[in-house]
C-alpha cells in the first residue's frame, strides 16, 4: 500500500517536512517514490504538487491524518467526516 506521509527534514527545534509518496512499509525518513511538496509548521507555509497528488490519491495512495488535513485546506480533498471514521475505526 502507498501512503502519503511527512518526512522530516531541517535542523533540530527548527524542522520543516517534504510531503512524500512512499510504500506503508518504509521508514519515516526512509527513500521516498515522489515528493510532492512540503509543509514549514513554524511559518505555516505549504506547497503542493496538486497533479501528482492528485494522481498518487487516483493510484489509491492513503493520506496520514496530518496530509489529510494539509490537503483539506488546500481544497485538494473533501473535508471527511473524522467523526465517523473514528467510529469505523474502534
Amino acid at each position: 500500500m502507498m501512503k502519503l506521509r511527512l518526512k522530516r527534514f531541517g535542523k533540530k527545534f527548527e524542522a520543516s517536512y517534504r510531503i512524500v509518496a512512499v510504500k506503508s512499509t518504509s521508514r519515516r525518513d526512509g527513500r521516498p517514490l515522489e515528493e510532492l511538496g512540503y509543509y514549514n509548521p513554524r511559518t505555516d507555509e505549504v506547497k503542493l504538487a496538486t497533479e501528482a497528488i492528485v494522481k498518487r490519491l487516483e493510484q489509491g495512495a492513503q493520506p496520514t491524518d496530518t496530509v489529510r488535513r494539509i490537503l483539506e485546506k488546500a481544497n485538494i480533498l473533501q473535508p471527511a467526516n473524522r467523526q465517523a471514521h473514528q467510529q469505523a475505526e474502534a
